[in-house]
Parts: C-alpha cells; structure tokens; sequence
C-alpha cells in the first residue's frame, strides 16, 4: 500500500490553511456589511418597528441550523451506507453538528427576544417555537451520544442512525406554522404565492446574512473536523501504545 509522502501532506495542509483564511475573511467582510446595513442603513418596519432588526440574525442563524443538520445527516448517509466506512465522514457530521447546535441556541435566543418585543413575553408554547427547542433537545442528546464509551467505529455507527432520524424533525419545524394555528408569522421571503413584501435593502441584507452566515458555519466545521481528526488520532495512538505496553509485560513475564 503506498503511502502519501510528507512533501505532499505538507501541501495539502497549506491548501486547507488557505482555503480557510480566505472563507474566514470573507466571512468577516460580509458580515460587516451586515452589521452596517441591518443596524444603520435599512429602515424600520412598518409594524414591528426597530425591533425588526432582530430579523437579520434570527433567520440565517435559523436557516444555517437547518442547513447543518442536513449536512450532518448527508454526512452520517455516506458512513453508514459506503462500503468504505471512512471516519472522514463521521467527523464532519460531528462537526456540522455542533455548529449546528451554535446556531440553534442563537435561533432561539434571538427568537425569545423578538417574541419579548412583539408578543410581550419571551416564551410561548408556540408550535414553531415548541417543535425548534425540540429539535435543538434532540442534537443535543445527539451531541450526548457522541461521547459515550466505545470505539471510534462505535461512535461513528450509532451517532449515524440517530443523525438520520432526527433530520426528519426540520420539515416538521419549518412547516409547523402551516400545520397548526401558530403566533409566529409565516414564511415572508420564501413565500409559496411569491408575493414578497420586503424592502429591497432589507431583503439584500437578508440574504447578506445568509451568506455571511453560510460561511462562517463552512469556517468553523472545516477548523473543528480538524481538531477532530487530532483527537481520533490520538485516541487510536494511545490504544496502540496501550496494547503494545501489554505485550510487552507479557514478554517481561
């Protein structure tokens, strides 16, 4: 079996160091211009008034939530069902999931204090609001599984099932506010009639956000799947030293 010289490992670590700082930067120019245009430049509503400033936060953290999910289901997709089984995989499912969690929990903060300054009180037993905790619960026990004893293999196989599971939670989530009578308004910029009421610059700053968000989330998972891939490595060496050091006592004796 041949093996990768250190020449090109080296090469291929100062591709990833790139490729990353060139996402990060990208990332803190855009949202910049979030910042700017979403606190200074776009005018408030006409309903909800300064408070709807909130908005450019709370929808992409929603969205990118949403997004990370999906890609650590895809992700645990590919262990589970390839052949090849390649921890690569498993790691960035891990990764995206936790990114994922990061923005859940900015989701609901954002929400509780939208809710506070349009409804008056930072919680209802809202369907979207109830079935988004309840998705953010679930990864969390996701998250919880990840840890627990086993091997790396272990890990890999049952967090992979439970990935696939609980991705089938965000259709019930985003739809919630069309399946039951909910507080929360429905979809503005994603409307079925294509009837979007929105300011252009609050709808460009909108997506900004999206943008800036999506790659924040790419930043952290490709940061985090590397220290991931550290942590295995550790994991398999200590075992290796492990089973050596106990074949050698059994030489000594």
């Amino acid at each position: 079996m041949s093996q990768t010289s250190p020449q090109t490992r080296q090469k291929v670590s100062n591709t990833g160091t790139q490729a990353t700082r060139v996402i990060g930067t990208l990332a803190i120019l855009v949202m910049i211009w979030v910042v700017i245009s979403g606190l200074v430049l776009t005018p408030a509503d006409v309903v909800q008034g300064e408070s709807v400033r909130i908005m450019y936060v709370h929808v992409p953290s929603a969205w990118i939530a949403y997004v990370a999910f999906i890609v650590t289901a895809i992700a645990s997709a590919f262990y589970v069902f390839s052949k090849r089984h390649s921890l690569g995989f498993d790691r960035v499912a891990g990764a995206s999931a936790e990114v994922g969690v990061m923005f859940m929990a900015i989701t609901l903060i954002t929400g509780s204090l939208w809710g506070r300054l349009t409804w008056g009180e930072f919680w209802q037993w809202d369907p979207r609001l109830t079935t988004t905790a309840f998705l953010f619960v679930t990864y969390i026990g996701y998250l919880a599984v990840r840890r627990l004893d086993g091997s790396i293999e272990q890990r890999a196989k049952r967090s992979g099932v439970i990935a696939l599971l609980a991705v089938l939670e965000i259709p019930l989530v985003h739809f919630s506010v069309v399946f039951w009578r909910s507080l929360h308004q429905r979809a503005t910029v994603l409307d079925p009639n294509g009837d979007v009421k929105m300011d252009g610059l609050m709808l460009f700053t909108l997506f900004s956000g999206v943008i800036g968000f999506t790659l924040v989330f790419v930043w952290l998972v490709l940061h985090r799947q590397r220290t991931m891939l550290l942590s295995d490595l550790a994991i398999e060496r200590g075992i290796d030293n492990a089973i050596l050091e106990r074949q050698n006592d059994g030489v000594g004796r």
